[in-house]
């Protein structure tokens, strides 16, 4: 008995044993490839961030990207909606980032975990919380004692809670690679010598950190050993790593491009794409993450840019919504299956390259032991080619890529696509949106609540702190009873100029009209008569921000709201400059500061029953509704077309700005941030960029769901519906069509 007992006891320790050092993994790297446990890999990766879709999510677009042939998932980490306030630290719900890693861990993927923490991604001041830049003697990104002393608590705070939760691969864990800072080549130019010496202190103090995986640096071709540098773009083909015993890693494979309010959708054909991740294997990369795998949605105020839409889709494989895009996610996955086959020749061997005609290369990669793996090229964009290889004749599509796992015969080819296509529908959802309510932001009560008085004009971010997209300006003008405009109908002329990026104006409580800047030129000028009476006349101008800057050198300088001059024109005593006399200021709105989004707060206060008759008619109007659930487990989205600009909430969960912006310019062309080819590209003419808003199931109760809007300009609340997503039975094709396009919600 005690003999079998001690037996027993051995063997338990022995596989508690040999399990941990089954667990814990070896991450280094060589020139061909990450190394895990000893053997190089191709990774494929996909970038999902977590703030973008909701917990209740997370398990199921994990799944589909390891279904869709993903090894890596790949988030950046947010340090604003983390520590909004200084030491005052956020880690619940959506920004529950230890629960989403372990949500990879459990469906037995890798992790890269790109912590920055400046992290670009349109995402509201680039990801920086705006108390940063109130630090005393603060400059952001460079080698400044105060910006290094925070950046490296953050990063310190990071990555001892993944060890805490043994998180790292060194340590059981699936974190097998961490990113710091972000595409910081154009600023190591810019700065120069203190650039070169802030990122040499940035790699030393992550590397230092000792997480036991390797550290990278994206767009970054100075990354100090032993970072790795890696590639962002359309095409990373032509990349190579700064030093020969790096891998070539390509961190960002654009799968399209963010939207703009107002702006054209882009759409990247998968054929592109693959073709650009095949080209990208065959020169010798072993690590492709897209961006974004699934873009997901940029709930309450977290969209930068200035003016970047709500919807976060970006055209990925996995849509905003979190279903399955078709062709571009099964294409996709074919492609990682044939990359898989080649893997152990793709790691073990360097390419001969072979010229088989003007446009037309072999990459054979031949290991030995009989193995072989080849690719065959044709980088004409419109002309088919016949190439023979080996002695047989292949037929290569125009821009494209053959893959051979044996040498012999074709498993893939890029511009081949063998999935159908699956068209999206929006339907209405089987629940109804009831007893329409309104409450009026009260113009006339500005100036009730606390206020800020001075000469001159403020800048916005510096008085609001980003507490709220909206900043009053209030003066007043005193007019005399003899002004000729008086009598004569000539009304005078208001000239104001904003540094972005909206502005409202009320002259005695009475709209009189809107201006908007734009992405690419925040400023703006606003002109338009005003009815101005004998005595004084108050002038109240609402300034709005629509998301602040995330890219940019040194971004936290921009300014935003009205810097002047503001003139007053046409008068009997000439122009009139009001830039520098006393001015009011209230931050936010009456009802932010009354919490009308709130369910416990909203029925607190009596709202005004909804007369059909006078929607569309009352800028700055709250409405409010209530609805049940819908049947079913379909994602569900507002439609928002009848209304103008504001910002929603349901059941006190923000689903972010809308904005019934229309595309502006040719309806027929587009203009791209990018390169690729061939381009796919849809104005929109006649509709708003961004029609529908994701409702994610889990922000609603069975029953009396609470729906607020704030609407700026005047809609018909009547008319917003709650719609359901889903595919459109029986109706695939392998064309895409603009109609696909208004489906799909971007």
């Amino acid at each position: 008995m005690e003999t079998s007992s001690v037996s027993k006891l051995l063997l338990i320790w022995f596989l508690l044993v040999i399990g941990s050092e089954v667990i814990q993994c070896s991450v280094t790297y060589d020139k061909k490839a990450i190394i895990i446990n000893g053997q190089r890999r191709i990774l494929i990766s996909g970038s999902i961030h977590y703030p973008r879709s909701t917990p209740e999510m997370w398990e199921d677009l994990i799944q589909k990207a390891k279904d869709g042939g993903l090894d890596v998932i790949d988030t950046y980490v947010f340090w604003n909606v983390h520590e909004p306030s200084p030491g005052n630290y956020n880690f619940e719900g959506r920004n529950d980032l230890v629960r989403f890693i372990k949500t990879i861990q459990k469906a037995g993927l890798y992790a890269h975990l790109r912590i920055g923490p400046y992290v670009c991604a349109e995402w509201n001041f680039g990801g920086f919380p705006v108390w940063l830049k109130y630090v005393p003697g603060i400059s952001f990104r460079t080698d400044n004692g105060p910006f290094k002393m925070a950046m490296q608590g953050f990063t310190q705070k990071i990555v001892q809670m993944m060890k805490n939760e043994n998180l790292f691969a060194s340590q059981g864990g699936p974190i097998i690679l961490s990113q710091i800072e972000n595409e910081y080549g154009p600023e190591s130019k810019a700065l120069g010598t203190a650039g070169r010496a802030y990122i040499n202190w940035a790699a030393k103090m992550a590397v230092g950190l000792n997480t036991g995986v390797p550290w990278v640096m994206c767009k970054e071709d100075d990354a100090p050993d032993p970072v790795i540098n890696a590639c962002n773009g359309f095409y990373c083909d032509s990349f190579t790593p700064n030093k020969p015993y790096k891998p070539t890693m390509w961190t960002e494979a654009w799968s399209g491009w963010f939207t703009e309010f107002g702006g054209p959708v882009h759409r990247r054909p998968v054929q592109d794409l693959a073709f650009a991740v095949a080209r990208f294997i065959q020169k010798g990369g072993s690590y492709i993450n897209y961006y974004m795998y699934h873009g997901g949605t940029n709930f309450g105020r977290t969209a930068g840019g200035p003016f970047i839409t709500t919807s976060y889709d970006y055209d990925a494989p996995l849509d905003e919504y979190g279903l399955i895009r078709q062709p571009k996610y099964g294409h996709l996955k074919e492609l990682h299956k044939a990359i898989k086959l080649c893997e152990h020749a793709l790691v073990s061997s360097d390419p001969t390259v072979t010229s088989l005609g003007t446009y037309h290369q072999a990459h054979v990669f031949s290991p030995g032991q009989g193995r072989c793996a080849a690719f065959l090229s044709n980088y004409h964009s419109s002309s088919p080619a016949m190439v023979m290889f080996n002695g047989r004749h292949y037929n290569l599509p125009p821009w494209s890529i053959s893959i051979l796992p044996d040498c012999k015969n074709v498993i893939f080819n890029t511009a081949t696509v063998g999935v159908q296509r699956e068209h999206m529908q929006m339907l209405p959802a089987d629940s109804k949106l009831l007893s329409w309510e309104t409450y009026d932001e009260d113009v006339s009560s500005l100036g009730q609540r606390s206020t800020i008085t001075t000469v001159g004009l403020l800048e916005q971010v510096n008085v609001t702190r980003d507490t709220s997209d909206y900043l009053w300006y209030m003066t007043s003008v005193d007019i005399s009873s003899s002004e000729s405009f008086l009598r004569g109908g000539n009304k005078p002329t208001l000239n104001i100029e904003s540094a972005g990026h909206a502005v409202h104006v009320f002259i005695n409580e009475q709209f009189s009209g809107s201006a908007f800047g734009s992405r690419e030129s925040r400023k703006f000028t606003f002109t338009g008569p005003v009815n101005l009476h004998a005595g004084t006349n108050k002038i109240a101008l609402l300034s709005m921000s629509v998301g602040l800057p995330n890219v940019g050198f040194h971004y936290e300088t921009w300014e935003t709201g009205i810097l002047g001059p503001v003139m007053l024109q046409g008068l009997d005593q000439g122009n009139r400059d009001l830039t520098w006399q006393k001015w009011s200021y209230q931050v936010g709105l009456q009802g932010e500061a009354m919490n009308l989004v709130s369910p416990n707060e909203a029925s607190s206060f009596e709202w005004t029953q909804a007369s059909l008759a006078t929607q569309g008619q009352q800028p700055l109007t709250w409405y409010k509704a209530y609805f049940d659930a819908p049947s079913g487990n379909e994602p569900l989205a507002l439609d928002m077309r009848s209304m103008g600009k504001g910002q929603v909430w349901i059941n006190g969960e923000s689903l972010g700005r809308y904005w019934m912006a229309y595309a502006k310019g040719d309806c027929n062309t587009c203009s791209y941030s990018g390169t690729y080819r061939p381009t796919n590209c849809l104005r929109r003419c006649g509709r708003p960029t961004q029609r529908w808003y994701h409702v994610p199931r889990s922000f609603l109760k069975p029953t009396k769901n609470l729906l607020v809007v704030f609407e700026e300009l005047g809609g018909d609340a009547s008319k917003i519906s709650l719609v359901k997503r889903q595919y459109a039975n029986g109706q695939t094709s392998s064309v895409q069509t603009s109609n696909d396009d208004e489906n799909n919600n971007v």
